[in-house]
């Protein structure tokens, strides 16, 4: 056996599935960590621009973003990546979303963004204003 095949054997016993199932998903893997890449390199360039608490939120989503491509590299079960990872959207922007750490930064800077009511200059918190 040549060292390549001795490998992709060895990553295949890490995974559970078919070997077919097994060897699609190791075709997918690739693909997603360039995708938490790409994602990754976007927000850094972001937070490159921004200085204060709002490159620190970025730096800490980006944390966050890192600590999501860990749990889902170490997934072992090849359906996962071919059912939820075969077909690249947004699949990284949503865990991202959906993290409670994330949401806690994008509840505080909503609270913090205030609007000024022109008419009577009164701060207005934008999330009570209503439209009828």
């Amino acid at each position: 056996m040549d060292e390549g095949v001795e490998a992709r054997e060895a990553r295949s016993r890490k995974m559970t599935g078919t070997p077919s199932q097994i060897e699609w998903a190791e075709q997918i893997k690739p693909r997603v960590n360039a995708e938490f890449d790409r994602v990754a390199r976007a927000f850094a360039v972001v937070a490159g621009n921004q200085g204060g608490q709002a490159r620190t939120d970025t730096e800490a989503v980006i944390a966050i973003l890192e600590e999501k491509r860990g749990e889902v590299m170490a997934r072992d079960q090849a359906g996962y990546f071919i059912r939820d990872w075969q077909e690249l959207s947004d699949q990284v922007r949503r865990m991202i979303g959906q993290d409670s750490r994330y949401q806690a930064i994008k509840a505080r800077k909503a609270a913090a963004v205030t609007v000024t009511d022109r008419s009577d200059s009164i701060p207005v918190e934008c999330s009570k204003i209503t439209t009828n």
